[in-house]
């Protein structure tokens, strides 16, 4: 019996005008307060959509037409941070219909590199640094560096790519996920600035990954027709679990949910793929764009059955679907 065919999406989003880089959702809200969608555009514009109308609420503009590649609520819903290819990083205060730029961090790396952030009780930012592998992870409120790892000049790794911060419950200092331009994927430990564990992922350089730190368990993409999926010992080890092939080259963005059930990825073939996480089963290929996916991302809806997934392109559209699954 032949498998059912992929959904349609639940609806899309267009009138946009731009490509669209990075995409993040806020729907941890209560009635009546409406679910929330940002995308960040290639024109420098940040679009605020209402999920429930399906419209823009706001549209922000700081980025002096400069690329955004990265957004992420800090506080609550009201307060956002963006990265911008203009090198700076904003934070926005957007309570009660106001869109102003509240204060900015300037980033000395001109690479695509996303920041990362972690909010433990202290707002933490990881992101690029002056040197090219370098990433600092900085104290939101105080400003204050905590950590600079910089594998430095006889390294050869190459450019940071992207780069994931997070807290383990067994150790005092944060720990940072790393992919670099020559394929590895490096364990840092932020307060001692130490490389803890580095393994070669990929032949070429990796353009995205994301780390599920319940399961110790992470999963990168290249320019390369692979996911590789790797885990993380007792002994802080970073090891290859897996190697998943695709049809086609070309991962731009992989997400893992936030219920650690399903992985989705963003495809330069204009796909987007759905796996099951604990063994990478194909779940399904969802076909709707008419060019390159850029990004995907997860929602936070309290209610599971509400959860959406969302895609942007190059090709100036948002893709919305519908994907519980409890597999």
């Amino acid at each position: 019996m032949a498998p059912p065919p992929p959904p349609d999406p639940k609806f899309d989003l267009r009138g946009i005008g731009a490509e669209i880089n990075c995409l993040h959702f806020y729907c941890k809200v209560q009635k009546p307060c409406p679910p929330l969608l940002f995308s960040g555009l290639s024109s420098g514009l940040i679009h605020v959509w209402n999920l429930n109308t399906r419209r823009t609420e706001t549209i922000l503009n700081g980025h002096d037409s400069n690329s955004v590649f990265w957004i992420h609520n800090l506080h609550n819903k009201d307060c956002l941070m963006s990265q911008g290819r203009d090198l700076q990083i904003h934070t926005w205060n957007l309570a009660e219909g106001r869109n102003e730029v509240t204060d900015s961090i300037a980033v000395d790396s001109v690479g695509f590199c996303k920041c990362s952030l972690l909010n433990n009780g202290s707002c933490l930012l990881a992101m690029p640094g002056k040197e090219l592998s370098q990433v600092q992870v900085i104290d939101l409120a105080s400003k204050k560096i905590l950590g600079c790892m910089n594998p430095g000049a006889d390294s050869k790794w190459g450019m940071v790519m992207c780069i994931k911060l997070w807290q383990p419950k067994s150790e005092s200092s944060p720990l940072l996920i790393a992919g670099y331009e020559d394929g590895s994927v490096v364990l840092w430990n932020v307060l001692e600035q130490k490389v803890m564990s580095r393994i070669m992922c990929h032949k070429e350089p990796v353009m995205s990954l994301d780390f599920d730190c319940v399961n110790a368990k992470g999963v990168s993409g290249s320019s390369e027709n692979i996911l590789n999926v790797w885990t993380l010992d007792e002994q802080q080890n970073l090891k290859t679990l897996k190697t998943q092939e695709i049809v086609n080259p070309g991962i731009a963005d992989v997400t893992i949910r936030e219920d650690k059930k399903i992985v989705a990825t963003a495809g330069w073939d204009t796909r987007i793929r759905i796996f099951g996480w604990k063994k990478m089963k194909p779940l399904a290929v969802l076909q709707y764009h008419s060019a390159s996916v850029h990004c995907v991302a997860f929602s936070d809806h309290l209610i599971p059955e509400e959860r959406l997934l969302a895609a942007g392109s190059k090709d100036h559209r948002i893709s919305i679907w519908s994907i519980y699954s409890k597999t």
